[in-house]
């Protein structure tokens, strides 16, 4: 199989979906890897060390996207990438469709073979490609929420952890999933008052065992959520629901009862965030101040630090891209009932149930 990696052309994503090691690895098993000149730069891999072990360095996107079977991206193809669409090119890399509807339909015209990184789901509920960068976006969230609070960056002026005589920031993380989980890691680490939320109460059980410090437990519900969130100094969200759109757990009322110069930093944006009050933005422009509230809302939290990400990602995607190059994605779907959970859109057709709900969408299940 033609397996192409094109340089991640979204603003301001350094990371890449495939490291020389996993060019390597799929070169030794008898497949072309293509991978777009400078691609692997933003991560810290050069193109002399996909040359050395077998890639071919080809100067354009345009190069890799036609000549590619098998696309193995990072985030979800832009605008600009639509004109590369075509019958039988397998797309691999994340999606997040059902808080994407002109891409959805651009792939269902298109006849592209869509699978999600962070659909493909094992048997326990794991979601094995997703969870690398939840981890991530997590542990960055506490590291954003402890910044914003700087004066500078126009919060409140107020120490993550404080100092002795002085009270520690209260950080709410609302989901108690591995974003959240990484978050609380964090805000403790820097000495933070930490409140988790989450609806799981076996979780919760098992969060109050592991997690050390000042960490405490609640059951989510409106009330809960409202009366935590005005007393936290900063808010992450961490909510998911697997392929489909995030809820909405902090209304705007409740975010005008948060302090001025508080923090939210909402992890889940790339499936439409759990704020209402949260839209998107960038690593150039992260923030924006709405009720007198900080919003964080980057939609790739992961690409500010791609050396760690690229690599993270890689190791879990890697063994599905090499599965679908060996056996054909048919066939390795037959096999694998984990990566078949990772198709999104198929022939035309949405296969997936999350995304067809979000679009009003006839959902017809991948036949394999």
């Amino acid at each position: 199989m033609i397996v192409g990696v094109p340089k991640e052309i979204k603003i301001e994503e350094y990371r890449i979906a495939a490291t020389p090691y996993a060019a390597a690895t799929l070169v030794s098993a008898g497949h072309k890897v293509l991978i777009q000149s400078t691609a692997g730069e933003g991560a810290g891999f050069s193109d002399e060390e996909y040359s050395k072990v077998g890639a071919t360095i080809v100067k354009t996107a345009d190069e890799v996207w036609n000549q590619a079977e098998m696309i193995y991206h990072v985030k979800e193809p832009i605008s600009s990438e639509y004109k590369y669409f075509r019958k039988g090119l397998i797309f691999w890399g994340y999606l997040h469709l059902a808080a994407e509807r002109e891409l959805t339909l651009e792939l269902m015209k298109t006849g592209v073979t869509a699978i999600a990184f962070e659909t493909v789901e094992t048997a326990d509920g794991a979601l094995p490609c997703l969870d690398p960068m939840s981890a991530v976006a997590g542990r960055l969230a506490g590291q954003m929420g402890a910044q914003y609070l700087g004066k500078k960056y126009k919060g409140m002026g107020k120490l993550m952890g404080g100092v002795p005589g002085t009270e520690p920031a209260t950080v709410v993380v609302l989901g108690g999933g591995i974003v959240g989980t990484n978050a609380a890691q964090m805000a403790l680490g820097l000495g933070a008052r930490v409140i988790i939320i989450t609806r799981n109460v076996l979780r919760l059980r098992y969060l109050s065992e592991v997690l050390p410090g000042r960490v405490e437990t609640r059951a989510s519900n409106p009330y809960t959520i409202a009366e935590a969130v005005k007393e936290a100094d900063v808010v992450v969200g961490g909510v998911l629901v697997k392929g489909g759109r995030a809820p909405i757990m902090v209304t705007e009322e409740m975010v005008k009862t948060m302090k001025p110069g508080s923090v939210i930093v909402d992890v889940a944006i790339d499936q439409g965030g759990c704020v209402e009050t949260i839209r998107p933005t960038t690593h150039s422009d992260p923030i924006f101040i709405k009720h007198g509230v900080v919003h964080y809302a980057v939609t790739n939290m992961p690409g500010i630090v791609p050396r760690t990400s690229a690599i993270a990602l890689c190791n879990a995607t890697l063994p599905y891209a090499l599965k679908m190059a060996n056996l054909g994605y048919r066939e390795a779907m037959k096999r694998d009932e984990a990566l078949r959970k990772g198709m999104n859109v198929w022939d035309g057709k949405c296969t997936y149930q999350l995304v067809a709900d979000a679009f009003d969408l006839e959902n017809v299940p991948f036949q394999s």
